[in-house]
């Protein structure tokens, strides 16, 4: 299990650990993994120069103790160092690293040095960072991203909230990495909103801390560990029917494309049979995928089977009456799109959903979102995985708040953010595919969480399928990402050890 942990839970830990350990030993192992990552990421270059930069914290001092490893390393290192103290006293252990570094080669530098380096280490502020950078900070930070330099960052890149994923100040700005080493644990700003452009990749060590000292984790990544038992290979004997009916309810005029996508969805996912129950007259079939079936959806008994509810579904008194039917019925429900906002406006339909027992899973983007939460964007945004939260516990049903690092929130387990995707993602229909695959997996028996899991998963890994294949991230648009997912679930059941029974393999 891929676990997160807030600074809280951090700092926590680090009380109850250092009170066991010699003074700075901590910090001793975080500069000795730094060094030996930087040499990793050095291996095979020409260039074999590191610059750090230290800040005034303990952060600084994870910093200054790789520059005196790396000054140590027999691998021909030219190591240089910009320190910026603070305007109070350093602590004890920064002090000390900064006396180590000290007395070795490491050259200390008042500036940005004129030629690149071969990689940039950026210990300048970590996830105690309250305020926005300013001063040198800021302008060294500024700098460095001008200059496109490879960066690597200690625990979280300097300006970066390392719970949200936000960059800390109405007008801050934060070091954009290739890498991030975070000590102790992972944490969600890593991996949502911002964090996802400013983490790079993320790799986590920690630092030979026990697992006894851990806490229990309120939030996870996403992987396919986490559905892998509804990951079944199918039986020679099936038929259509074996793998569920989805109705996509929406279409109203002038908007058939959005319930068309959400059915390839769908249908690429594996549901037996697809139809789209549409509000007002538009096309008789798909001729992409006539297998695609088409209803009124006044004669459609919406209270039934399982639906997706609210692509191109408007805002009218009929697509009201429909949701309303559909929230007070046993379908399970995947409502996205035009049902959101008419749940955000209506007391009534907040209560009926509220009130379900059937699965029921919510697929907000941040202002779907904001309007449900009676919020602003910009707290959704500064505030994911609380948002997530209380969307789920106020509406009692899973809830899936898209955007980079989509969180998957449920009341009463783990939350989990998706690192899956890329900007590719960011075009109109992407969401009508997501939640045509869900319903797809719901409709083949999957719990609910672990159907909003998987499907945020698989899409997410669909539309990066789609960039290594070239096919993107400009101009990849909705209608290529069906075929992408059917892949990805294919391999993912190839891969499973659950036979169709539930057994494992032998």
């Amino acid at each position: 299990m891929k676990t997160l942990y807030t600074v809280a839970q951090i700092r926590a830990i680090e009380h109850a650990v250092s009170a066991t350990l010699e003074p700075a030993a901590l910090m001793q192992r975080a500069g000795h993994a730094a060094a030996n990552v930087a040499l990793a990421l050095l291996a095979g270059l020409a260039n074999r120069s590191v610059l750090l930069l230290a800040g005034p914290g303990n952060n600084g001092g994870d910093a200054l103790e790789a520059a005196a490893n790396l000054a140590h390393a027999s691998a021909g290192v030219d190591v240089a160092v910009i320190h910026l103290p603070g305007a109070q006293a350093a602590s004890p252990e920064t002090a000390a690293a900064l006396a180590h570094a000290a007395e070795t080669q490491v050259r200390f530098l008042g500036a940005l040095p004129d030629l690149e380096p071969g990689l940039v280490i950026d210990g300048l502020f970590g996830i105690g960072l309250a305020r926005a950078l300013d001063g040198p900070a800021r302008a060294l930070v500024e700098a460095v991203n001008a200059l496109g330099w490879r960066v690597l960052s200690l625990d979280v890149p300097s300006g970066l909230d390392a719970d949200s994923g936000a960059v800390v100040g109405p007008d801050g700005v934060a070091i954009h990495a290739a890498r991030t080493l975070t000590f102790i644990g992972d944490k969600p700003g890593l991996h949502t909103f911002e964090g996802s452009d400013h983490a790079g990749a993320v790799q986590v060590d920690a630092l030979a801390i026990g697992d006894v000292h851990f806490p229990p984790a309120h939030a996870q990544l996403n992987e396919p560990a986490l559905f892998a038992r509804c990951l079944k290979r199918r039986l020679r004997s099936s038929h259509k029917g074996s793998f569920g009916d989805v109705a996509i309810v929406g279409g109203a005029h002038g908007m058939a494309g959005a319930p068309m996508l959400s059915a390839r969805g769908a249908l690429f996912a594996g549901a037996g049979r697809v139809l789209v129950a549409a509000l007002d007259p538009g096309p008789a079939f798909d001729s992409v995928q006539p297998e695609i079936m088409f209803r009124d959806a006044a004669d459609f008994p919406v209270g039934e089977g399982t639906l997706v509810i609210g692509p191109g579904m408007g805002g009218s008194a009929r697509a009201m009456e429909l949701l309303a039917k559909a929230l007070a019925g046993d379908a399970a429900l995947v409502i996205d799109a035009d049902a959101l906002n008419l749940i955000a406006a209506s007391v009534d339909l907040r209560e009926r959903v509220s009130a379900r027992s059937a699965p029921t899973v919510l697929t907000p983007h941040p202002l779907e979102a904001a309007r449900l939460l009676g919020v602003t964007v910009a707290e959704v945004q500064r505030d994911r995985l609380g948002c997530a939260r209380a969307l789920a516990a106020s509406l009692q049903a899973i809830v899936v708040l898209k955007g980079a690092g989509s969180v998957i929130a449920a009341f009463d387990v783990a939350t989990v953010v998706n690192a899956t995707g890329n900007p590719g993602l960011a075009t109109a229909g992407t969401g009508d595919v997501l939640a045509g695959i869900c319903g797809s997996l719901l409709a083949q028996g999957w719990p609910a969480r672990e159907a909003a899991l998987g499907a945020v998963w698989i899409h997410g890994a669909a539309a990066d399928r789609l960039v290594e294949q070239g096919i993107g991230p400009i101009g990849m648009v909705a209608g290529e990402l069906p075929a992408a997912a059917r892949a990805v679930l294919n391999e993912l059941v190839a891969a499973s050890a659950v036979r169709p029974n539930g057994r494992p393999q032998s």
